[in-house]
Parts: C-alpha cells; structure tokens; sequence
C-alpha cells in the first residue's frame, strides 16, 4: 500500500456514518470499504455477531444497525489487535458513562487520523543507509510493544476507577 494513501486516510466523521438502519452485510461492507486504504484492518459478518453475542456493542434493532453501533464497530476494528475484547467491551461500557458515543468516535476519530498523518508526515525524511533503516525499524517495533503494555495498563487503571 501507497504510503501518500495512508498518510491521506480519514475515518468518516460520526455524521457520515449511516444512521438509516444497516442490514449486518451491509455494516460489515461499509466497514471494510472505509479502511479500503488502511491494509490488515477488517471486520466479518461473524465477528459482528460475535461483539453483540458478547454484549460488546447493542444489539441490533429489528435486525438493523445504526450510527452508534457501526461507530463503536470501527473503533473495535482499529483497536482489537491493541488490547483484548475484554478491555474494550469495559472500556466502550465506561466511555458510555461519560459521554455520549458522537462525542467519544468524534474525539477518536480525530486523533487518529492526527497521529496518523503526524507519523507519515514526520518518517518521510530519507533514511540514508542500511543500518539507520534498521535502527528505525527496530525503534518503531519497541515503541510499538512499549506503548501496548502502556495501552492495557492503562485500560484497566481507568476501568477500575
């Protein structure tokens, strides 16, 4: 994948997501043309199922889902590889105590797609030889594994609050 496509990439703002009541192919279908440029980032039929099943989003109404569920499914499909479905499944239950869900997928939305075109835009220097590429590389995956140890530790700090 084109790195300029993914430094361009947005999720849809919370208004852009449909609210007209979304058949479950139809939610996984949208879901996977919204990260059509972002690879490794998909969701199934089977994995919806499984996050209602699992109370981790609502059920859906008359077999329908709407803008609330399919934002709280893009969040998932984003940070399921980050933490367990149990740290998400708390962690979307005390986001909902706080605030309503425009306003948490808003806020998410818009620092990912921040960070997102931060970090392209600040690795586009040229890495002039081998070993700084391989330096990068392994700076990026210790960053990678810190920050998800720092992810989970968090997740259950504030869960517990």
């Amino acid at each position: 994948m084109e790195k300029e496509k993914i430094a361009s990439f947005n999720l849809p703002t919370y208004r852009e997501i449909p609210n007209v009541g979304l058949y479950l192919d139809q939610v996984s279908k949208y879901i996977n043309e919204c990260f059509n440029d972002l690879p490794g980032f998909s969701i199934t039929n089977s994995m919806i199922s499984n996050y209602v099943k699992h109370d981790i989003i609502a059920n859906p109404v008359k077999k329908l889902y709407y803008r609330d569920q399919i934002a709280s499914l893009i969040f998932i499909t984003l940070s399921k590889g980050e933490t367990s479905l149990d740290n998400l499944k708390n962690l979307l239950a005390k986001q909902q105590e706080i605030c309503d869900c425009e306003q948490a997928y808003s806020y998410f939305s818009q620092s990912f797609n921040e960070a997102l075109h931060n970090i392209f835009t600040e690795k586009t220097e040229v890495l002039d030889n081998g070993e700084t590429r391989r330096h990068h590389m392994v700076n990026t995956i210790v960053s990678s594994v810190v920050h998800q140890i720092y992810l989970n530790a968090e997740i259950e700090s504030f869960i517990a609050e």
